[in-house]
């Protein structure tokens, strides 16, 4: 194991393995520019490799000087954003380039995947799941600047105004990108909404929106011979999911837990998750910076939701030790062929769905099984 002391704030991370300068950055999402790295007190260069005997240090240069304000990385002018786990701030103008070089590392080095894989390359037609929050707009138009063939779906849950505003920033977007949306209404499609499927199955709104939602992108995705699902789950989605199914040992999620999922089985499609080195807030600031309305407020049927907790207790944990939930979530990645192995036994073979013909572990998969219970709701209610 590496050893490594981290300063300002002084904090310790350890690394499995023997590893180059420039490996120990990437890991640690560091910015080589703005930082030195002193091996056993002398300084040494990126290619420099290190040992477990090494006494370590990062030290980050980027202070700002005798400024009152910090300043960016690639200019020096002053910084509209800082990102402590990075050790770095930028420039509204240079912000996006950092944003778009991180969604560039996500699709060409997925973990976990062969040097030579991508998340998807630019044959592929890909749909991205859009909700007018910031985290799918934001990666739409990441996309659409890379030059990829994407397009939108948006899947009206009918939850209201919220709903309602939802569809309309997104349309909003698409039209002023001259970008192909998509949309599906859960009701007019299926017979239902969240809110009323949930008060009617006595079941949690999230989970019967989390089961829909999953179900018809699949289901669009592969009728409509799209090669890739894209979703924007980003760093603090995805480490929180990880607490989750670390606190309740869930071995088969967790070994599914991957930015890139791949398609085993028929009318399955790939799913990839381009913003999972991105936190929240860069994300965020990313759709300020370049002017793209979002749906600011929270889903009203989110409260109680779990995932929302695990969320608010690696906050805590990040601003105390910032990097955190990187190290957290990029560690188990690295590892996660390993998670892999170990859990291989909790694999049952995916089927066709008995109802919709839809990839399934079971005879039937859980979609249809929730409509079954709505209809069989319904029918008992009714006189």
């Amino acid at each position: 194991m590496l050893a490594i002391r981290l300063r300002n704030p002084d904090r310790h991370v350890t690394l499995p393995g023997e590893r180059n300068v420039q490996s120990v950055l990437d890991e640690l999402d560091i910015i080589a520019h703005t930082v030195l790295v002193l091996v056993d007190g002398n300084l040494v260069a990126n290619h420099h490799q290190l040992g477990p005997n090494n006494d370590v240090e990062i030290r980050p240069v980027i202070s700002g000087g005798a400024s009152d304000y910090p300043q960016c990385v690639a200019c020096r002018q002053p910084a509209v954003m800082v990102e402590q786990r990075h050790r770095a701030a930028w420039c509204a103008d240079h912000f996006p380039d950092h944003v778009m070089a991180q969604v560039r590392k996500a699709i060409d080095h997925p973990p976990g995947a062969e040097p030579s894989e991508r998340m998807f390359s630019y044959a592929d037609r890909i749909l991205v799941a859009v909700s007018g929050g910031k985290d799918s707009l934001a990666l739409w138009d990441m996309l659409l600047e890379l030059g990829y063939h994407a397009e939108g779906l948006y899947v009206g849950l009918g939850i209201g105004g919220y709903s309602s505003r939802s569809e309309a920033v997104t349309r909003a977007f698409a039209s002023s990108r001259d970008a192909q949306l998509h949309t599906v209404d859960l009701n007019d499609t299926y017979g239902f909404s969240t809110g009323t499927a949930a008060s009617t199955l006595d079941r949690s709104p999230c989970g019967v929106c989390g089961v829909s939602k999953r179900y018809v992108f699949n289901a669009y995705a592969t009728k409509h011979d799209f090669t890739v699902v894209v979703t924007g789950h980003n760093l603090d989605d995805e480490a929180a999911t990880l607490l989750g199914n670390f606190t309740r040992w869930n071995d088969a999620l967790l070994s599914r837990q991957a930015p890139l999922l791949p398609a085993n089985a028929p009318n399955q499609t790939r799913k990839c998750k381009p913003l999972y080195r991105l936190s929240e807030r860069e994300t965020a600031a990313y759709c300020v910076i370049k002017g793209i309305d979002y749906v600011v407020e929270e889903c009203p049927l989110v409260d109680g939701n779990t995932g929302q907790q695990y969320k608010a207790a690696l906050d805590l944990l990040e601003a105390a030790t910032p990097g955190v939930k990187a190290q957290f979530l990029f560690g188990f990645l690295d590892r996660h062929p390993i998670a892999n192995d170990a859990v291989a036994n909790v694999f049952t073979e995916i089927g066709a769905c008995g109802d919709c013909g839809m990839p399934t572990t079971g005879t039937v998969c859980a979609f249809c099984r929730q409509r079954a219970a709505l209809r069989h709701s319904v029918s008992e209610s009714t006189p």
